[in-house]
C-alpha cells in the first residue's frame, strides 16, 4: 500500500479517518498500459497555486550553446547544455522555471512541493520549479531527464521563495517524469534524493513523500545521512518515505493524504480504460480536491499529454493557459519545426523593473495577465451567474475542446494527416478561437 491511504474492511482504498483541511497544492497523474486504453503514456498534472498568480504557456526552441555559457535561472546562475531541447512550458509568469511542461523528444514533468525532516532553508539556490525546466531542455528520456536534475541538485542545491511575496514560501520538490515508454517518481529532502521506476500500471503524488521500498536510483550517501541523523538504524528495509517524512506533518501535508488517496482510486477505478478524457477529467474533480478553488489557492493552470509508444505517432500536450479546468479548454500543441508564436498567453515582460529581479524581492507587485486571461476571468463570471448567455458559452466552451480531442484522435489512428504548417498554427488557432468566443 502507498503512503497516505488507508484501507476500509472490504480491503478498498478510503479517506483518511478525519476531514482534512482545504488543500493548498499539486496532484500529477501517469497511466502506461495495461491501465490505459490505448498503447500510449498519458500524463497529466493540476498546478495549484496562489489564487491570483498568473500563469502562461511558453515554448522555446531548441538551441544550441557555447562552451563556458551560463544560464540564469529564477534566483541563480547554472552552466548551461551545449544543445537544449524545444519545451513547451506552463509555469507562473515571474519565474523562469516551470510547474510542468513537455519536451520535443516525449518527456514530461511535473512537480510538487514537499516537506521532509531535512529542513528547508532561506538561502536562494534552484527551485524545484527551475529543476523541471532543466530536466526538459536536456533530457531525451525520462530517465536521463532524472539524471539531469539529482545532478543539479547535488551540484546547486534547492531553495529560494517559491512563491511572489515578501513573506518567503519554501519547499523542497517531489517530480513525476514520464516519456513514451516508461516512467520515474523522483521525491528530494533538500540535496538528497530517491527515484522509483514505474514500468506499467497508473501512479500519481500528491505534495508527500510516496516512494518506499522500491528504490530505482538514489543519493550515493542517502542512506549513511539516513544512519547519521538517527532517522535510520542502518538494519532491515529502507523506506524513504517512512524515514524522510515529518512525524507532525503540516497542515497543508495532512490535507495532501486525502487527496493523493482519492487521485489514486479514480486511477484504479479507471484501470485498464484510462484515456486523455480521463485524466481531464480527473483534474476537474472538485470533490476531491483535485481540481482547488478554495480562497488562497487555486489551480492555476492544467496539462495532459499522450505520448504514443509507437514513434511514427506525435506526442500531443494540452494546456489550458487559465485557472480552474472545470471551466477551461485544454488546447492541444504539437512539436514541429518553426511552431506559431502564441503571445496571447504569454504575460507582459517588465525587464529590470520585475519585482522579482530587484533586492530584496517582491516589494511590489505587477499586472502580469496576459490577454487570454483576461478574457477567460471575464467568461466565468459571466458564467458563474448562470445566465443562459453564460450556460451557452460553457457548453461552447465544451464543444471546442471536443472537436480538438476528436481531431487528435483522428490524427493518432491516421485518419487525417495534418501538414506541418497546420501543426504550426494549432495551438495558436485554438487560442485565438477561444478569445474569439469570449468576445
Amino acid at each position: 500500500m502507498q503512503p497516505g491511504c488507508t484501507a476500509n474492511e472490504s480491503g478498498e482504498m478510503g479517506m483518511a479517518e478525519h476531514i482534512p483541511p482545504k488543500p493548498s497544492s499539486c496532484d500529477c497523474f501517469v497511466a502506461l498500459p495495461p491501465a490505459t486504453a490505448s498503447q500510449a503514456v498519458i500524463f497529466g498534472k493540476n498546478s495549484d497555486r496562489p489564487s491570483d498568480e498568473v500563469q502562461e504557456v511558453v515554448y522555446f526552441p531548441a538551441a544550441a550553446y557555447p562552451n563556458g555559457t551560463k544560464v540564469q535561472c529564477t534566483y541563480i546562475e547554472v552552466d548551461q547544455a551545449e544543445k537544449t531541447h524545444a519545451v513547451i512550458l506552463s509555469r507562473p509568469a515571474w519565474l523562469w522555471g516551470a510547474e510542468m511542461g513537455a519536451n520535443e523528444h516525449g518527456v514530461c514533468i511535473g512537480n510538487e512541493g514537499v516537506w521532509t525532516k531535512e529542513p528547508v532553508g532561506e538561502e536562494e539556490a534552484l527551485l524545484g520549479m527551475d529543476l523541471v525546466r532543466l530536466g526538459l531542455e536536456r533530457g531525451r528520456s525520462a530517465h536521463e531527464a532524472v539524471q539531469v536534475i539529482t545532478t543539479l541538485l547535488e551540484r546547486y542545491g534547492q531553495g529560494g521563495s517559491c512563491k511572489e511575496e515578501p513573506t518567503p514560501f519554501i519547499y523542497h520538490n517531489t517530480f513525476l517524469l514520464a516519456d513514451r515508454t516508461e516512467a520515474w517518481v523522483l521525491e528530494t529532502a533538500g540535496r538528497y534524493w530517491a527515484a522509483e521506476k514505474i514500468r506499467e500500471g497508473a501512479r500519481n503524488i500528491s505534495n508527500q513523500l510516496s516512494i518506499g521500498t522500491d528504490i530505482a536510483a538514489e543519493h550515493m550517501k542517502l542512506r549513511h545521512h539516513a544512519q547519521s541523523q538517527g532517522w535510520w538504524s542502518g538494519d532491515g528495509e529502507f523506506n524513504f518515505a517512512e524515514i524522510f517524512s515529518l512525524t507532525h506533518q503540516p497542515v497543508r501535508m495532512d490535507a495532501a493524504k486525502a487527496r493523493y488517496c482519492a487521485g489514486r482510486e479514480l486511477l484504479q477505478q479507471h484501470a485498464g480504460h484510462i484515456t486523455v478524457e480521463t485524466i481531464m477529467g480527473i483534474l476537474r474533480d472538485k470533490a476531491s480536491g483535485i481540481c482547488v478553488d478554495s480562497e488562497g489557492f487555486c489551480t492555476t493552470g492544467s496539462m495532459v499529454s499522450i505520448l504514443p509508444q509507437d514513434p511514427a505517432l506525435p506526442c500531443i500536450h494540452f494546456f489550458t493557459a487559465t485557472p480552474d479546468p472545470s471551466r477551461s479548454v485544454f488546447k492541444p500543441f504539437v512539436f514541429v519545426a518553426n511552431v506559431t508564436p502564441v503571445p496571447q498567453v504569454r504575460s507582459p515582460s517588465f525587464g529590470a523593473e520585475d519585482p522579482v529581479k530587484k533586492v530584496p524581492r517582491f516589494q511590489s507587485r505587477v499586472d502580469r495577465r496576459h490577454e487570454l486571461y483576461r478574457e477567460h476571468q471575464a467568461a466565468v463570471k459571466l458564467m458563474q451567474t448562470g445566465q443562459e448567455r453564460g450556460q451557452k458559452l460553457q457548453q461552447t466552451m465544451q464543444d471546442l475542446e471536443m472537436q480538438g480531442l476528436e481531431a487528435v484522435k483522428e490524427m493518432l489512428a491516421g485518419g487525417i494527416t495534418l501538414d506541418p504548417e497546420e501543426l504550426a498554427d494549432l495551438f495558436f488557432d485554438c487560442i485565438d478561437t477561444e478569445i474569439k468566443f469570449y468576445k
